[in-house]
């Protein structure tokens, strides 16, 4: 049976699964263990793997169907094809590789990479907390180039993933 991609308000994801269950739609929201920062202390939680949204399968895929979904408390839309309002089926074969990644024990980690020209914060090394513009960004390699001024002058310095974060 074909799956289907629903994108949700945002933080809505475990309120339109609820909803689609109450409705007996068959529903997919995968979840990952992440460790949230507080102001006092740290503790894991559950977020959604990919945030905005999650999965749904359709027997035979038919209006009223679609409309069932799309009248859901939270739903934005389906995803569809471009240039048309089909919606955009998500092979079988990416679904059970996201349940047997989560069936795993491997820790998994969601990235939120700043693009070029957007402002991110340094959160490791010697200008830990310091805000920049990056000007260069290798996401495959996880490479950064912040700009920072300092003293009115522009200082470009290089990063890795793990130590900038977008704002």
């Amino acid at each position: 049976m074909p799956w289907y991609a629903v994108y949700t308000k945002s933080r809505f994801e475990d309120k339109v699964y609820a909803g689609l269950i109450k409705r007996s739609v068959e529903t997919f929201l995968p979840k990952i263990e992440v460790w949230s920062r507080r102001k006092d202390r740290r503790k894991k939680i559950m977020i959604p793997m990919f945030s905005g949204y999650l999965f749904v399968e359709f027997p035979e895929y038919t209006n009223e169907g679609k409309l069932s979904i799309l009248s859901t408390p939270g739903v934005v839309r389906m995803l569809d094809k471009p240039d048309s309002y089909e919606p955009l089926q998500v092979p079988d074969p990416q679904i059970d590789a996201i349940k047997r990644l989560l069936a795993s024990d491997v820790e998994i980690q969601s990235y939120i990479y700043p693009k070029e020209g957007e402002r991110a914060k340094i959160t490791d090394g010697p200008f830990k907390d310091i805000e920049g513009v990056v000007i260069k960004a290798d996401y495959r390699k996880h490479i950064f180039v912040v700009s920072i001024d300092l003293l009115q002058r522009s200082v470009a310095i290089k990063l890795e993933g793990f130590q900038i974060e977008k704002i």
